[in-house]
């Protein structure tokens, strides 16, 4: 008598305790996607930011380097987008993620200090054709120039890829989640 009681109670325990390990991997491919779904956003949002803001900024310089504007017009647009880099490089390091998404963290931060280097070259470029107007110092002025709007455009590039990447990240921690599952019901 006493081991028909037993014999349902320890079935249910054991049943109770596999469902509680079930669970308890479940919850953790769970919250990676959370993870991986909160950065895959926040990388995305801050991208669109960067693109939109180093769009305006380098339309202008183009038009500073076709000689279309006068350099000094630009001198607050300038001021305005290094302001807004080094506020979105802020925001990047500040992106939590997967440990695989820290790859793409570094590679966008370091992407945004690029631009920001970038924008200094125009904003050197700019100062110095502002100030000359023929000989040798004309020329470094529009290399400058060049330079840091070919360096802005190469950044926002560049950004535009680690997004990419950061969307294509849920497939890979979705791949590997499935196969981390399909080890333990094989195990």
């Amino acid at each position: 008598m006493e081991l028909a009681v037993l014999l349902p109670i320890a079935a249910f325990i054991a049943l109770a305790a596999g469902l509680a390990v079930v669970l308890r991997g479940t919850g953790r491919i769970v919250a990676r996607t959370r993870e991986v779904e909160r950065f895959k956003s926040a990388v995305k949002d801050l991208a669109t930011r960067v693109d939109a803001s180093l769009d305006g900024a380098a339309a202008e310089i183009d038009a500073v380097r076709r000689r279309q504007v006068d350099p000094t017009a630009i001198i607050e647009t300038i001021s305005a987008a290094v302001d807004a880099v080094q506020r979105y490089a802020d925001e990047a390091r500040g992106l939590q993620g997967p440990r695989r998404a820290q790859q793409i963290r570094t590679d966008l931060i370091a992407d945004l200090e690029r631009a920001e280097r970038a924008l200094g070259m125009v904003e050197h470029g700019t100062s110095l054709m502002a100030t000359i107007r023929r000989g040798p110092r004309e020329l470094e002025a529009q290399t400058s120039l060049k330079r840091g709007y070919l360096n802005l455009i190469h950044a926002r590039e560049a950004i535009a890829r680690h997004a990419l990447a950061a969307q294509e990240l849920e497939t890979d921690e979705a791949a590997a989640a499935a196969a981390a599952k399909a080890d333990r019901w094989s195990a």
